[in-house]
């Protein structure tokens, strides 16, 4: 299976990359970070491929887009992982500086990905599509409100594009679950270690993401089984 990652570099995004490709799968992935891309690149070499993108970015997301696409047929796993936490603090303590950089990323990012990649899934009419949401998409909690605000929207957005696809495609919003990760440590920094890590979580989310199908199109999902 070909397998598109975004956020590669660290975090969820890494432990699936090992996994997916521990599995016999080709993985297409990008991050921001330039070193991490080289260590991957060395590490995993062909059939396997990483860039060095910003999702925030439409015109580089294009251009990854342009490159990945023009010699090779398209995923057939969609996966936007790549996303942001806020500074933990009250809705109206937020800066523009710092809520336009999460919407950038976690709302635009996702779309841009999906403007760019899934019209060549949906002329093939297959292809699964999943937007990492959070349990945070589906409720909420005090100092996170720009966090819950992207999360909703994924799921938003998600369903809604599930009614668009065509038959035989699917879009699911994904609840990763509460992992120990960097993200998590900004936010409690005593209590992630007490959560399991990337790489345990890995073991489970992998196959199940990689079952997803069109059975599960517009379901918003958790590792390990579905809220509707």
């Amino acid at each position: 299976m070909k397998i598109l990652l975004t956020g590669v570099t660290r975090g969820l995004g890494r432990a699936l990359l090992e996994e997916f490709i521990r599995l016999g799968h080709t993985v297409i992935g990008c991050g921001r970070s330039g070193d991490a891309i080289f260590e991957l690149r060395m590490a995993h070499q062909a059939p396997h491929d990483f860039s060095v993108v910003d999702v925030a970015l439409d015109n580089k997301v294009a251009i990854w887009a342009a490159r990945v696409l023009e010699h090779d047929s398209p995923p057939d796993l969609l996966i936007n992982n790549a996303g942001v936490m806020n500074r933990l603090s009250p809705l109206w303590e937020q800066d523009d500086r710092e809520f336009t950089k999460l919407v950038d990323v976690n709302i635009r990012g996702t779309q841009n990905v999906i403007r760019h990649f899934v019209p060549a899934m949906v002329a093939k009419k297959r292809g699964v599509i999943v937007n990492f949401s959070s349990g945070w998409g589906r409720s909420v909690s005090p100092d996170v409100a720009s966090y819950c605000m992207s999360k909703w929207a994924i799921e938003g957005m998600t369903k809604a594009m599930a009614e668009e696809l065509p038959k035989g495609m699917a879009a699911i919003p994904l609840n990763p679950g509460v992992i120990d990760t960097d993200m998590l440590r900004s936010c409690w920094a005593d209590g992630a270690a007490s959560y399991p890590k990337a790489e345990s979580w890995a073991k489970t989310a992998a196959p199940f993401i990689l079952k997803l199908g069109p059975k599960d199109n517009g379901r918003s999902a958790s590792v390990g089984g579905f809220e509707d």
